[in-house]
Protein backbone atom coordinates (compact mmCIF):
# COMPACT_ATOMS: atom_id res chain seq x y z
CA UNK A 1 0.00 0.00 0.00
CA UNK A 2 1.46 3.39 -1.06
CA UNK A 3 0.32 6.46 1.38
CA UNK A 4 1.26 9.78 2.86
CA UNK A 5 4.35 9.00 5.18
CA UNK A 6 3.88 9.94 8.58
CA UNK A 7 6.57 10.19 11.09
CA UNK A 8 6.50 7.01 12.42
CA UNK A 9 6.90 5.43 8.87
CA UNK A 10 9.55 7.81 8.52
CA UNK A 11 11.31 7.18 12.05
CA UNK A 12 10.93 3.61 10.79
CA UNK A 13 12.29 3.72 7.16
CA UNK A 14 15.37 6.14 8.83
CA UNK A 15 18.04 3.23 9.42
CA UNK A 16 18.04 2.53 5.84
CA UNK A 17 17.68 6.12 4.90
CA UNK A 18 20.52 7.14 7.02
CA UNK A 19 22.77 4.08 5.65
CA UNK A 20 21.78 4.97 1.50
CA UNK A 21 23.19 9.11 2.35
CA UNK A 22 26.16 7.55 4.61
CA UNK A 23 27.19 5.15 1.38
CA UNK A 24 27.65 8.25 -0.25
CA UNK A 25 26.86 6.24 -3.57
CA UNK A 26 23.68 7.77 -4.71
CA UNK A 27 22.25 10.84 -2.97
CA UNK A 28 24.11 14.15 -2.58
CA UNK A 29 22.90 14.75 0.83
CA UNK A 30 24.99 15.49 3.78
CA UNK A 31 25.45 11.99 5.54
CA UNK A 32 25.66 13.44 9.03
CA UNK A 33 22.36 14.40 8.50
CA UNK A 34 19.91 14.07 11.22
CA UNK A 35 16.62 11.98 11.38
CA UNK A 36 14.79 15.30 12.22
CA UNK A 37 17.03 17.24 9.38
CA UNK A 38 16.76 14.81 6.84
CA UNK A 39 11.99 14.78 7.55
CA UNK A 40 12.05 18.11 7.24
CA UNK A 41 13.99 18.29 3.98
CA UNK A 42 11.94 15.03 2.74
CA UNK A 43 8.75 15.65 4.01
CA UNK A 44 8.40 19.06 5.33
CA UNK A 45 10.01 21.10 2.06
CA UNK A 46 8.22 18.81 -0.30
CA UNK A 47 4.43 18.59 -1.93
CA UNK A 48 4.03 15.56 -0.21
CA UNK A 49 5.85 12.73 0.16
CA UNK A 50 4.41 9.10 0.31
CA UNK A 51 5.60 5.13 1.68
CA UNK A 52 5.23 1.87 0.31
CA UNK A 53 4.37 -0.24 3.29
CA UNK A 54 3.68 -4.09 3.17
CA UNK A 55 2.86 -5.75 6.48
CA UNK A 56 3.46 -2.91 8.61
CA UNK A 57 7.08 -2.11 7.32
CA UNK A 58 8.28 0.73 4.71
CA UNK A 59 10.06 -0.62 1.89
CA UNK A 60 10.34 2.53 0.12
CA UNK A 61 9.35 6.23 -0.04
CA UNK A 62 9.54 9.54 -2.46
CA UNK A 63 8.79 12.85 -2.09
CA UNK A 64 7.36 14.91 -4.92
CA UNK A 65 8.00 18.97 -5.64
CA UNK A 66 7.86 21.56 -7.24
CA UNK A 67 11.77 21.70 -9.29
CA UNK A 68 11.47 25.20 -10.25
CA UNK A 69 9.47 28.53 -9.61
CA UNK A 70 7.51 30.91 -12.20
CA UNK A 71 7.79 30.15 -15.39
CA UNK A 72 9.38 26.74 -14.26
CA UNK A 73 6.70 25.42 -11.60
CA UNK A 74 5.36 23.46 -14.66
CA UNK A 75 8.42 20.98 -14.08
CA UNK A 76 8.51 18.97 -11.30
CA UNK A 77 11.06 16.47 -9.02
CA UNK A 78 10.87 13.35 -6.95
CA UNK A 79 13.09 11.04 -5.04
CA UNK A 80 13.16 7.71 -4.16
CA UNK A 81 15.04 5.62 -1.62
CA UNK A 82 14.26 1.54 -1.54
CA UNK A 83 15.15 -0.52 1.08
CA UNK A 84 17.53 -3.01 0.49
CA UNK A 85 15.76 -6.37 1.70
CA UNK A 86 13.17 -4.84 -0.90
CA UNK A 87 15.59 -4.52 -4.08
CA UNK A 88 14.60 -6.44 -7.32
CA UNK A 89 10.71 -6.60 -6.66
CA UNK A 90 9.59 -3.31 -8.59
CA UNK A 91 9.54 -1.00 -5.54
CA UNK A 92 11.07 1.85 -7.07
CA UNK A 93 8.38 1.52 -10.65
CA UNK A 94 5.59 1.12 -8.03
CA UNK A 95 6.55 4.43 -6.36
CA UNK A 96 7.61 6.04 -9.57
CA UNK A 97 4.20 5.37 -11.27
CA UNK A 98 2.20 6.89 -8.21
CA UNK A 99 4.31 9.71 -8.15
CA UNK A 100 3.76 10.48 -11.81
CA UNK A 101 -0.47 9.46 -11.31
CA UNK A 102 0.24 12.26 -8.23
CA UNK A 103 2.30 15.23 -10.30
CA UNK A 104 -0.34 14.84 -13.47
CA UNK A 105 -2.92 15.83 -10.22
CA UNK A 106 -0.80 17.93 -9.37
CA UNK A 107 -0.59 19.83 -12.64
CA UNK A 108 3.11 19.30 -13.86
CA UNK A 109 3.42 18.48 -17.23
CA UNK A 110 7.39 17.05 -16.86
CA UNK A 111 10.02 15.65 -14.01
CA UNK A 112 13.00 16.26 -13.79
CA UNK A 113 15.77 14.36 -11.71
CA UNK A 114 18.98 16.92 -11.22
CA UNK A 115 21.64 14.57 -10.64
CA UNK A 116 21.10 10.95 -11.42
CA UNK A 117 24.82 9.64 -10.33
CA UNK A 118 26.11 7.55 -13.47
CA UNK A 119 27.22 4.82 -11.57
CA UNK A 120 23.85 4.15 -10.40
CA UNK A 121 23.08 1.94 -13.15
CA UNK A 122 20.52 0.15 -11.61
CA UNK A 123 18.52 3.65 -11.50
CA UNK A 124 19.60 5.39 -14.93
CA UNK A 125 18.15 1.70 -16.90
CA UNK A 126 14.99 2.33 -14.95
CA UNK A 127 14.51 5.58 -15.76
CA UNK A 128 15.51 4.89 -18.91
CA UNK A 129 12.54 2.27 -19.29
CA UNK A 130 10.34 4.80 -17.92
CA UNK A 131 10.60 7.03 -20.25
CA UNK A 132 13.23 9.47 -18.85
CA UNK A 133 16.03 10.98 -21.02
CA UNK A 134 19.55 11.76 -20.33
CA UNK A 135 19.36 15.55 -21.47
CA UNK A 136 22.82 16.63 -19.78
CA UNK A 137 25.96 15.58 -17.93
CA UNK A 138 27.43 16.84 -15.00
CA UNK A 139 31.23 16.26 -15.34
CA UNK A 140 32.99 15.01 -12.15
CA UNK A 141 29.54 16.58 -9.80
CA UNK A 142 29.76 13.56 -7.55
CA UNK A 143 32.53 12.01 -5.02
CA UNK A 144 31.47 8.64 -4.98
CA UNK A 145 32.95 7.28 -1.54
CA UNK A 146 34.40 4.18 -3.83
CA UNK A 147 35.13 5.23 -6.93
CA UNK A 148 36.14 8.75 -6.54
CA UNK A 149 34.65 11.63 -9.15
CA UNK A 150 32.22 10.61 -11.17
CA UNK A 151 29.35 11.93 -13.56
CA UNK A 152 25.53 13.01 -12.85
CA UNK A 153 23.21 13.73 -15.07
CA UNK A 154 20.72 15.55 -15.81
CA UNK A 155 17.24 13.12 -16.26
CA UNK A 156 13.83 14.60 -17.95
CA UNK A 157 10.54 13.02 -19.13
CA UNK A 158 7.77 14.93 -20.60
CA UNK A 159 4.29 13.79 -18.36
Amino acid sequence: MIREITRPDFASFWPTFSAIIKAEETYALDPDMTQQEAFSLWCESTLEAYALVENDVVLGIYYLKSNGMGPSRHICNCGYMVANEARGRGIARLLYEHSQERAIAFGFQAMQFNSVVSTNEVAVTLWQKLGFSIVGTIPRAYKHSQLGLVDSYVMYKWL
